[in-house]
Protein backbone atom coordinates (compact mmCIF):
# COMPACT_ATOMS: atom_id res chain seq x y z
CA UNK A 1 0.00 0.00 0.00
CA UNK A 2 1.43 3.37 -1.02
CA UNK A 3 1.79 6.00 1.70
CA UNK A 4 1.66 9.77 1.23
CA UNK A 5 4.38 11.72 3.02
CA UNK A 6 3.60 14.15 5.81
CA UNK A 7 5.28 13.65 9.20
CA UNK A 8 8.34 12.42 7.29
CA UNK A 9 9.01 15.81 5.65
CA UNK A 10 10.88 17.59 8.43
CA UNK A 11 13.45 14.81 8.84
CA UNK A 12 13.83 13.88 5.18
CA UNK A 13 14.64 17.40 4.09
CA UNK A 14 16.86 18.08 7.09
CA UNK A 15 19.22 15.41 5.74
CA UNK A 16 20.63 17.79 3.19
CA UNK A 17 23.58 18.94 5.25
CA UNK A 18 25.23 15.56 5.42
CA UNK A 19 23.79 14.28 8.68
CA UNK A 20 22.16 10.89 8.06
CA UNK A 21 19.19 10.79 10.38
CA UNK A 22 19.18 7.04 10.87
CA UNK A 23 18.35 5.02 13.96
CA UNK A 24 20.94 2.29 14.45
CA UNK A 25 20.13 -0.44 16.97
CA UNK A 26 23.22 -2.48 17.87
CA UNK A 27 22.52 -5.71 19.74
CA UNK A 28 25.41 -7.79 21.01
CA UNK A 29 24.34 -11.37 21.62
CA UNK A 30 25.98 -13.89 23.92
CA UNK A 31 26.72 -16.20 20.97
CA UNK A 32 27.96 -15.84 17.41
CA UNK A 33 25.26 -14.91 14.92
CA UNK A 34 23.66 -17.65 12.84
CA UNK A 35 23.27 -16.12 9.36
CA UNK A 36 20.53 -18.54 8.31
CA UNK A 37 18.50 -17.89 11.45
CA UNK A 38 18.90 -14.13 10.98
CA UNK A 39 17.72 -14.33 7.35
CA UNK A 40 14.68 -16.28 8.48
CA UNK A 41 13.92 -13.81 11.27
CA UNK A 42 14.24 -10.76 8.98
CA UNK A 43 11.79 -12.31 6.49
CA UNK A 44 9.28 -13.13 9.24
CA UNK A 45 9.68 -9.71 10.84
CA UNK A 46 9.14 -7.70 7.69
CA UNK A 47 5.92 -9.60 6.94
CA UNK A 48 4.67 -8.13 10.22
CA UNK A 49 5.69 -4.56 9.30
CA UNK A 50 4.52 -4.00 5.70
CA UNK A 51 4.45 -0.23 6.26
CA UNK A 52 8.25 -0.34 6.62
CA UNK A 53 8.67 -2.33 3.37
CA UNK A 54 8.74 0.81 1.25
CA UNK A 55 10.90 2.86 -1.09
CA UNK A 56 10.86 6.57 -1.83
CA UNK A 57 9.32 7.37 -5.22
CA UNK A 58 7.88 10.36 -7.01
CA UNK A 59 4.90 11.04 -9.24
CA UNK A 60 3.72 14.60 -8.76
CA UNK A 61 4.96 14.38 -5.16
CA UNK A 62 7.31 12.05 -3.32
CA UNK A 63 5.62 9.13 -1.60
CA UNK A 64 6.47 5.80 0.03
CA UNK A 65 5.73 2.99 -2.43
CA UNK A 66 5.34 -0.67 -1.59
CA UNK A 67 8.69 -2.48 -1.97
CA UNK A 68 8.41 -6.26 -2.43
CA UNK A 69 12.17 -6.86 -2.68
CA UNK A 70 13.77 -8.71 0.27
CA UNK A 71 15.02 -6.54 3.11
CA UNK A 72 18.82 -6.86 3.24
CA UNK A 73 20.58 -8.89 5.96
CA UNK A 74 24.31 -8.76 5.15
CA UNK A 75 27.51 -9.62 6.97
CA UNK A 76 28.99 -6.26 7.94
CA UNK A 77 29.49 -3.93 10.89
CA UNK A 78 29.00 -0.93 8.61
CA UNK A 79 25.64 -1.72 7.03
CA UNK A 80 24.49 -0.45 3.63
CA UNK A 81 23.34 2.86 2.20
CA UNK A 82 19.57 3.07 2.52
CA UNK A 83 17.31 3.78 -0.46
CA UNK A 84 19.90 2.40 -2.92
CA UNK A 85 20.45 -0.85 -4.79
CA UNK A 86 22.62 -1.94 -1.80
CA UNK A 87 19.52 -1.98 0.41
CA UNK A 88 17.14 -3.12 -2.36
CA UNK A 89 15.84 0.46 -2.16
CA UNK A 90 14.46 -0.08 1.33
CA UNK A 91 14.68 2.49 4.14
CA UNK A 92 15.49 -0.31 6.60
CA UNK A 93 18.31 -2.86 6.57
CA UNK A 94 19.96 -5.42 8.84
CA UNK A 95 23.55 -6.56 9.15
CA UNK A 96 25.61 -8.79 11.43
CA UNK A 97 29.20 -9.48 12.39
CA UNK A 98 30.53 -11.95 14.96
CA UNK A 99 27.99 -11.67 17.80
CA UNK A 100 26.44 -8.35 16.71
CA UNK A 101 23.06 -7.81 15.05
CA UNK A 102 22.56 -4.31 13.64
CA UNK A 103 19.34 -2.73 12.45
CA UNK A 104 19.31 0.56 10.54
CA UNK A 105 16.10 2.44 9.81
CA UNK A 106 15.45 5.95 8.49
CA UNK A 107 14.44 8.25 11.34
CA UNK A 108 12.00 9.94 8.97
CA UNK A 109 9.69 6.92 9.03
CA UNK A 110 9.81 6.06 12.73
CA UNK A 111 11.31 6.90 16.12
CA UNK A 112 12.85 4.90 18.95
CA UNK A 113 9.52 3.40 20.01
CA UNK A 114 8.81 2.19 16.49
CA UNK A 115 12.33 0.81 16.07
CA UNK A 116 12.11 -1.05 19.39
CA UNK A 117 8.93 -2.78 18.22
CA UNK A 118 10.70 -4.08 15.11
CA UNK A 119 13.82 -5.34 16.88
CA UNK A 120 11.65 -6.99 19.53
CA UNK A 121 9.90 -8.98 16.79
CA UNK A 122 13.19 -9.81 15.09
CA UNK A 123 14.78 -11.13 18.28
CA UNK A 124 11.72 -13.25 19.00
CA UNK A 125 11.99 -15.01 15.63
CA UNK A 126 15.79 -15.17 15.72
CA UNK A 127 15.97 -16.84 19.11
CA UNK A 128 13.09 -19.18 18.35
CA UNK A 129 14.94 -20.34 15.22
CA UNK A 130 18.51 -20.42 16.54
CA UNK A 131 17.83 -22.02 19.91
CA UNK A 132 14.69 -23.99 19.05
CA UNK A 133 12.84 -22.54 22.01
CA UNK A 134 9.18 -21.65 22.35
CA UNK A 135 8.93 -18.10 23.62
CA UNK A 136 5.89 -16.45 25.14
CA UNK A 137 6.13 -13.33 22.98
CA UNK A 138 3.65 -11.41 25.12
CA UNK A 139 3.52 -7.82 23.88
CA UNK A 140 5.63 -8.68 20.80
CA UNK A 141 4.06 -7.99 17.42
CA UNK A 142 4.08 -11.19 15.35
CA UNK A 143 3.34 -12.14 11.78
CA UNK A 144 -0.20 -13.38 11.24
CA UNK A 145 -1.82 -10.89 13.59
CA UNK A 146 -4.30 -8.43 12.22
CA UNK A 147 -2.58 -5.08 11.64
CA UNK A 148 -4.93 -2.32 12.73
CA UNK A 149 -5.40 0.88 10.77
CA UNK A 150 -3.94 2.71 13.79
CA UNK A 151 -0.52 1.29 12.94
CA UNK A 152 -0.73 2.55 9.36
CA UNK A 153 -2.36 5.97 9.60
CA UNK A 154 -0.42 9.12 10.39
CA UNK A 155 -2.25 10.45 13.48
CA UNK A 156 -0.94 13.98 12.94
CA UNK A 157 -2.63 14.19 9.53
CA UNK A 158 -5.97 12.94 10.86
CA UNK A 159 -5.88 15.08 14.02
CA UNK A 160 -8.12 18.05 13.20
CA UNK A 161 -8.79 19.51 16.67
CA UNK A 162 -5.25 20.66 17.44
CA UNK A 163 -4.72 23.99 19.20
CA UNK A 164 -3.29 27.02 17.46
CA UNK A 165 0.46 26.49 17.99
CA UNK A 166 2.28 28.90 20.26
CA UNK A 167 5.77 30.16 19.59
CA UNK A 168 7.99 29.73 22.65
CA UNK A 169 10.78 32.27 23.04
CA UNK A 170 14.13 30.95 24.24
CA UNK A 171 17.34 32.65 25.20
CA UNK A 172 20.56 31.28 23.73
CA UNK A 173 21.96 28.13 25.30
CA UNK A 174 25.57 27.11 25.89
CA UNK A 175 27.02 25.68 22.68
CA UNK A 176 29.40 22.95 23.82
CA UNK A 177 31.50 22.91 20.66
CA UNK A 178 32.14 26.67 20.71
CA UNK A 179 32.62 26.80 24.46
CA UNK A 180 35.34 24.14 24.29
CA UNK A 181 36.95 25.57 21.13
CA UNK A 182 36.31 22.38 19.15
CA UNK A 183 35.33 23.96 15.81
CA UNK A 184 38.02 21.94 14.01
CA UNK A 185 37.28 18.65 15.77
CA UNK A 186 34.86 16.96 13.36
CA UNK A 187 35.08 13.28 14.31
CA UNK A 188 31.70 12.18 15.76
CA UNK A 189 32.26 9.90 18.75
CA UNK A 190 30.14 7.71 20.99
CA UNK A 191 31.08 6.64 24.52
CA UNK A 192 29.11 3.63 25.78
CA UNK A 193 28.62 3.54 29.55
CA UNK A 194 26.95 0.70 31.48
CA UNK A 195 25.31 1.11 34.91
CA UNK A 196 23.52 -1.49 37.01
CA UNK A 197 19.79 -1.01 36.49
CA UNK A 198 19.04 -2.00 40.08
CA UNK A 199 21.59 0.39 41.58
CA UNK A 200 20.73 3.34 39.35
CA UNK A 201 17.02 2.92 40.09
CA UNK A 202 17.84 2.85 43.81
CA UNK A 203 19.77 6.13 43.38
CA UNK A 204 16.82 7.64 41.52
CA UNK A 205 14.32 6.63 44.18
CA UNK A 206 16.52 8.07 46.92
CA UNK A 207 16.86 11.37 45.06
CA UNK A 208 13.39 11.79 43.53
CA UNK A 209 14.69 11.18 40.03
CA UNK A 210 13.88 9.04 37.00
CA UNK A 211 16.41 7.62 34.53
CA UNK A 212 16.08 10.32 31.85
CA UNK A 213 15.65 13.29 34.19
CA UNK A 214 18.57 12.18 36.36
CA UNK A 215 20.88 11.71 33.38
CA UNK A 216 19.79 15.15 32.11
CA UNK A 217 20.54 16.65 35.52
CA UNK A 218 23.94 14.98 35.88
CA UNK A 219 24.88 16.20 32.41
CA UNK A 220 23.71 19.73 33.25
CA UNK A 221 25.72 19.74 36.48
CA UNK A 222 28.84 18.54 34.67
CA UNK A 223 28.60 21.26 31.99
CA UNK A 224 28.04 23.92 34.65
CA UNK A 225 31.20 22.80 36.44
CA UNK A 226 33.13 23.32 33.21
CA UNK A 227 31.63 26.75 32.46
CA UNK A 228 30.33 28.21 35.76
CA UNK A 229 30.43 31.83 34.55
CA UNK A 230 28.91 31.37 31.10
CA UNK A 231 25.95 33.72 30.76
CA UNK A 232 24.08 31.41 28.39
CA UNK A 233 21.74 28.88 29.95
CA UNK A 234 22.32 25.14 30.04
CA UNK A 235 19.23 23.73 28.33
CA UNK A 236 18.73 19.98 27.87
CA UNK A 237 15.95 18.70 25.63
CA UNK A 238 14.33 15.48 26.81
CA UNK A 239 12.24 13.57 24.28
CA UNK A 240 8.53 12.98 24.92
CA UNK A 241 6.49 10.30 23.15
CA UNK A 242 3.46 11.94 21.49
CA UNK A 243 1.42 8.73 21.19
CA UNK A 244 -0.22 9.09 24.60
CA UNK A 245 -1.52 12.59 23.86
CA UNK A 246 -2.68 11.48 20.41
CA UNK A 247 -4.33 8.32 21.83
CA UNK A 248 -2.55 6.21 19.21
CA UNK A 249 -0.17 3.85 21.06
CA UNK A 250 0.37 1.64 18.00
CA UNK A 251 1.26 4.37 15.48
CA UNK A 252 4.57 3.72 13.70
CA UNK A 253 5.55 7.27 12.65
CA UNK A 254 8.23 9.53 14.10
CA UNK A 255 6.15 11.01 16.95
CA UNK A 256 8.49 12.82 19.31
CA UNK A 257 8.08 16.11 21.18
CA UNK A 258 10.43 17.85 23.58
CA UNK A 259 10.56 18.87 27.21
CA UNK A 260 13.07 21.68 27.86
CA UNK A 261 15.04 21.37 31.10
CA UNK A 262 16.91 24.50 32.15
CA UNK A 263 19.60 24.39 34.81
CA UNK A 264 18.61 27.72 36.34
CA UNK A 265 20.91 29.86 38.47
CA UNK A 266 18.82 29.49 41.62
CA UNK A 267 19.24 25.71 41.37
CA UNK A 268 23.02 25.68 41.37
CA UNK A 269 23.45 25.44 45.15
CA UNK A 270 20.54 23.06 45.80
CA UNK A 271 21.15 19.45 46.85
CA UNK A 272 20.80 16.96 44.02
CA UNK A 273 17.44 15.61 45.27
CA UNK A 274 15.89 19.09 45.14
CA UNK A 275 17.36 19.66 41.68
CA UNK A 276 15.94 16.33 40.50
CA UNK A 277 12.51 17.26 41.86
CA UNK A 278 12.66 20.51 39.90
CA UNK A 279 13.62 18.69 36.68
CA UNK A 280 10.82 16.17 37.17
CA UNK A 281 8.42 19.04 37.66
CA UNK A 282 9.53 20.60 34.37
CA UNK A 283 8.99 17.28 32.60
CA UNK A 284 5.58 16.78 34.20
CA UNK A 285 4.30 20.18 33.06
CA UNK A 286 5.65 19.76 29.53
CA UNK A 287 4.41 16.16 29.18
CA UNK A 288 0.75 17.00 29.83
CA UNK A 289 -1.45 16.22 26.85
CA UNK A 290 -2.36 19.82 26.12
CA UNK A 291 1.31 20.85 26.03
CA UNK A 292 2.30 17.90 23.82
CA UNK A 293 -0.58 18.62 21.43
CA UNK A 294 0.60 22.22 21.18
CA UNK A 295 3.95 20.93 19.90
CA UNK A 296 2.19 18.46 17.60
CA UNK A 297 0.30 21.43 16.15
CA UNK A 298 3.58 23.29 15.66
CA UNK A 299 5.13 20.28 13.91
CA UNK A 300 2.06 19.90 11.70
CA UNK A 301 2.25 23.55 10.72
CA UNK A 302 5.95 23.18 9.89
CA UNK A 303 5.33 20.11 7.72
CA UNK A 304 2.58 21.99 5.92
CA UNK A 305 5.05 24.81 5.32
CA UNK A 306 7.60 22.41 3.83
CA UNK A 307 4.95 20.80 1.67
CA UNK A 308 3.82 24.19 0.37
CA UNK A 309 7.21 24.85 -1.21
CA UNK A 310 7.37 23.99 -4.89
CA UNK A 311 11.00 22.87 -5.15
CA UNK A 312 13.29 20.57 -3.18
CA UNK A 313 15.79 23.39 -2.81
CA UNK A 314 13.20 25.58 -1.09
CA UNK A 315 12.20 22.73 1.20
CA UNK A 316 15.81 22.07 2.19
CA UNK A 317 16.33 25.77 2.88
CA UNK A 318 13.33 25.88 5.23
CA UNK A 319 14.63 22.89 7.21
CA UNK A 320 18.19 24.18 7.29
CA UNK A 321 17.09 27.56 8.64
CA UNK A 322 14.89 25.93 11.29
CA UNK A 323 17.58 23.51 12.44
CA UNK A 324 20.28 26.17 12.62
CA UNK A 325 18.05 28.45 14.67
CA UNK A 326 16.98 25.59 16.95
CA UNK A 327 20.53 24.46 17.59
CA UNK A 328 21.31 27.83 19.21
CA UNK A 329 18.73 27.18 21.92
CA UNK A 330 19.79 23.65 22.93
CA UNK A 331 22.91 22.46 24.76
CA UNK A 332 22.17 18.73 24.70
CA UNK A 333 19.42 16.16 24.27
CA UNK A 334 18.50 13.05 26.26
CA UNK A 335 16.27 10.25 24.98
CA UNK A 336 14.94 7.18 26.77
CA UNK A 337 12.40 4.93 25.05
CA UNK A 338 11.82 3.00 28.26
CA UNK A 339 12.69 -0.44 29.56
CA UNK A 340 13.40 -2.85 26.71
CA UNK A 341 11.02 -5.56 27.96
CA UNK A 342 12.59 -8.28 25.83
CA UNK A 343 11.45 -10.77 28.50
CA UNK A 344 12.83 -14.30 27.94
CA UNK A 345 15.05 -13.07 25.11
CA UNK A 346 17.16 -10.99 27.53
CA UNK A 347 19.16 -14.02 28.67
CA UNK A 348 20.61 -14.23 25.14
CA UNK A 349 21.45 -10.49 24.93
CA UNK A 350 24.76 -9.14 26.19
CA UNK A 351 24.47 -5.44 25.25
CA UNK A 352 21.99 -3.14 23.53
CA UNK A 353 22.69 0.28 22.02
CA UNK A 354 20.71 2.94 20.18
CA UNK A 355 22.74 5.33 18.05
CA UNK A 356 21.49 8.25 16.01
CA UNK A 357 22.46 11.81 15.16
CA UNK A 358 21.81 14.82 17.33
CA UNK A 359 21.11 18.30 16.03
CA UNK A 360 23.83 20.80 15.36
CA UNK A 361 26.75 20.98 17.79
CA UNK A 362 25.01 19.47 20.81
CA UNK A 363 25.52 16.31 22.82
CA UNK A 364 22.98 13.50 22.49
CA UNK A 365 22.51 10.79 25.11
CA UNK A 366 20.45 7.70 24.32
CA UNK A 367 19.53 5.48 27.28
CA UNK A 368 18.68 1.80 26.85
CA UNK A 369 17.55 -0.58 29.62
CA UNK A 370 18.14 -4.24 28.73
CA UNK A 371 19.43 -7.31 30.57
CA UNK A 372 19.68 -5.63 33.97
CA UNK A 373 21.76 -2.69 32.75
CA UNK A 374 21.28 0.88 31.70
CA UNK A 375 23.42 1.54 28.64
CA UNK A 376 24.14 5.24 28.22
CA UNK A 377 25.37 6.03 24.72
CA UNK A 378 26.98 9.46 25.01
CA UNK A 379 27.17 10.83 21.45
CA UNK A 380 28.84 14.03 20.31
CA UNK A 381 29.91 15.57 16.97
CA UNK A 382 33.58 15.70 18.03
CA UNK A 383 36.14 13.41 19.65
CA UNK A 384 37.25 15.48 22.67
CA UNK A 385 36.67 13.78 26.03
CA UNK A 386 36.12 16.99 28.01
CA UNK A 387 32.35 16.57 28.36
CA UNK A 388 32.16 12.82 28.85
CA UNK A 389 34.88 13.07 31.51
CA UNK A 390 32.83 15.71 33.31
CA UNK A 391 29.75 13.48 33.14
CA UNK A 392 31.68 10.47 34.47
CA UNK A 393 32.99 12.60 37.32
CA UNK A 394 29.39 13.42 38.28
CA UNK A 395 28.61 9.69 38.35
CA UNK A 396 31.64 8.99 40.53
CA UNK A 397 30.96 11.80 43.01
CA UNK A 398 27.38 10.62 43.46
CA UNK A 399 28.48 7.05 44.14
CA UNK A 400 27.18 5.66 40.85
CA UNK A 401 29.39 2.79 39.72
CA UNK A 402 29.81 2.63 35.95
CA UNK A 403 31.69 0.68 33.29
CA UNK A 404 32.98 2.60 30.29
CA UNK A 405 32.44 -0.25 27.86
CA UNK A 406 33.65 1.18 24.61
CA UNK A 407 34.60 4.27 22.62
CA UNK A 408 33.76 4.30 18.91
CA UNK A 409 33.54 6.66 16.00
CA UNK A 410 29.83 7.37 15.61
CA UNK A 411 29.16 5.58 12.34
CA UNK A 412 25.72 5.67 10.75
CA UNK A 413 24.75 4.60 7.23
CA UNK A 414 23.84 7.21 4.67
CA UNK A 415 20.47 7.55 2.91
CA UNK A 416 20.32 8.33 -0.77
CA UNK A 417 17.83 11.10 -1.46
CA UNK A 418 17.18 12.38 -4.99
CA UNK A 419 17.42 16.05 -4.00
CA UNK A 420 20.98 15.55 -2.74
CA UNK A 421 22.33 14.42 -6.14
Amino acid sequence: MDQALFSEYRVLYALNWGQPWVIRLRVRMCDLIDAEALRYSVDCTMKRYPYFCVELKKKDEYYLAENTRPVVACQSMHGVTLNTVESNYHLIAFSFFNNWIIMDIAHAITDGSGAYAVIRTLLYYYMSKKYGVELQGSGTRLYGEEISSEEWKDPVVSKTDLPIPTRPVFSNAINVRRSAGLENDRRPTVFSIAISEKEFMRFNIENDGSPATMVSLLLSRSIHRLYPTDENVIRVVMTVNERKALHTPLAHQNLVSSAFLEYKKQMWTWPIAKQATAYRGMVFVQSRDEKVLDEVASQKHFNQLIRSKSTDEERMAVCEMSDKMGSEFVTAAVSYVGKGNFEEEEKYIRDFHLWTNGKGDGILIEISAVSGKFIIDFMQPFSSTIFVNGFLKELEENGIVYDLQDVNELELPDIHLPWRE
